[in-house]
């Protein structure tokens, strides 16, 4: 899903678009509610794409990323001001096939991005650990900065290193990215512990004790499942939408969602085309499978491979998807589990295309306005845009507290079998 290659395809499918005029009235209410309440997005992968496509630079940031040439962004200072985000989550992902002492490495890289990000831009971003600081910060007219690990395997089976990563700033981590790990299965790879093993169900413990929140963002059905009966903590979905509206198995079940009540987590729904339009995921498929058909056929010639997909795309193109798409995951979201259990975590920067009126931090007024559309009140669009996840944060902390005479972990990866 990350790569600068596919970003490239930003130049074309999510250039700056025109929007309508918003109702003032409308845009009053947002403002209002955003004012009083920080909309805190889940998962935001910049600190990927400056490593990947900007050489780990963090300068010209400001504004215009939209404009770059090469390799356009999705986010900059002064569009997350303009979207009246309040707290970000920046996500610190590496390929989740690197492992051990090579992912730690990696890891430290990306959380050194985010820090660099943070001191160059002290009159837009300030670092946040706790749910008090986004708070403080929000009122400061700032974008409350946390980080999120994307991916268990960035531990290198060390919880010494989890621990680290906590004092570092990590404030959740993702047990898993694409790939099954040495202790939990992810969606999109062959399981082969059946959810957690029991260094897994250890992981989620020491995560409990720290107090940094547990990520099912990624991970299977199973793996979901045997995380919220280890986890003492809400946990949250940093990034994911319902598959009860698209079978992609990067969304959460209704079963999933049914078990959330209790545990007291949060879905924070995100905006990639693939996961929640069921049209766009097919179509995905399908594109593959031209690409595949080319590939037999073009064994030594990419060029043509990459000439016959275009072609592909000019007779079959991508069907549309809005923030009323969007809208409908965050609303069967709430509809399953509760108006208490629902968020924001748009992925951005971390895709290669976006709904059409969401393309960068700038649109989330639009999201709000489409659900003010459709009834939602003040309360329910405070709890979505961040008190739901203030209040997860807060549980976490609590949690941490009532375990601060627990022994940090010693556990150890099992042996391969």
């Amino acid at each position: 899903m990350r790569s600068a290659l596919l970003l490239a395809a930003l130049l074309v499918s999510t250039a700056a678009q025109a929007q309508q005029p918003m109702d003032p009235k409308v845009q009053a209410r947002i403002d209002r509610i955003l004012k009083k309440t920080p909309l805190i997005d889940g998962h935001n992968d910049i600190a990927e794409q400056l490593q990947e496509s900007h050489g780990y630079s963090v300068a010209n940031l400001a504004s215009g990323t939209d404009k770059w040439p090469d390799h356009p962004l999705m986010t900059d200072m002064a569009r997350l001001h303009a979207g009246r985000v309040g707290g970000q989550f920046w996500s610190v992902y590496i390929d989740g096939t690197l492992t051990g002492d090579e992912a730690i490495r990696r890891t430290i890289e990306q959380i050194d991005i985010v820090d660099r990000m943070i001191a160059a831009y002290p009159n837009d971003l300030e670092r946040a650990l706790t749910a008090d600081d986004v708070v403080r910060i929000h009122k400061k007219g700032k974008v409350a900065s946390m980080i999120g690990i994307e991916g268990g395997r960035q531990i290198g089976g060390s919880l010494a290193a989890l621990r680290q990563f906590y004092r570092l700033g990590a404030r959740y981590m993702t047990l898993t990215h694409n790939q099954t790990t040495e202790w939990a299965d992810s969606a999109t790879d062959d399981p082969k512990y059946g959810g957690l093993s029991p260094f897994g169900v250890e992981v989620v413990h020491e995560m409990n004790r720290l107090g940094m929140l547990v990520d099912l963002s990624h991970v299977s059905a199973d793996t979901m499942k045997d995380a919220i009966a280890a986890s003492r903590a809400p946990v949250i979905f940093s990034h994911s939408s319902a598959r009860g509206l698209v079978g992609h198995l990067r969304n959460v079940p209704d079963d999933v969602l049914q078990l959330l009540p209790a545990n007291g987590g949060v879905v924070m729904v995100n905006c990639v085309p693939d996961f929640v339009s069921d049209a766009v995921w097919h179509w995905g498929a399908e594109k593959n499978a031209e690409e595949a058909r080319l590939k037999v056929f073009h064994r030594n010639s990419k060029a043509e491979v990459e000439a016959g997909l275009k072609a592909w795309e000019a007779t079959h193109p991508r069907p549309a998807v809005t923030v009323a798409t969007v809208a409908d995951h965050i609303e069967h979201v709430a509809k399953v589990a509760g108006y208490d259990h629902v968020g924001i975590g748009a992925d951005l920067d971390g895709i290669p295309y976006t709904p059409a009126d969401l393309t960068g931090v700038q649109d989330y007024p639009y999201l709000f306005a489409e659900l003010i559309r459709r009834g939602w009140s003040d309360e329910n669009l405070q709890k979505l845009a961040g008190g739901n996840i203030l209040r997860v944060l807060r549980q976490a902390e609590a949690v941490s507290r009532s375990l601060e005479t627990t022994a940090p972990s010693m556990a150890t990866v099992e042996p391969a079998k």
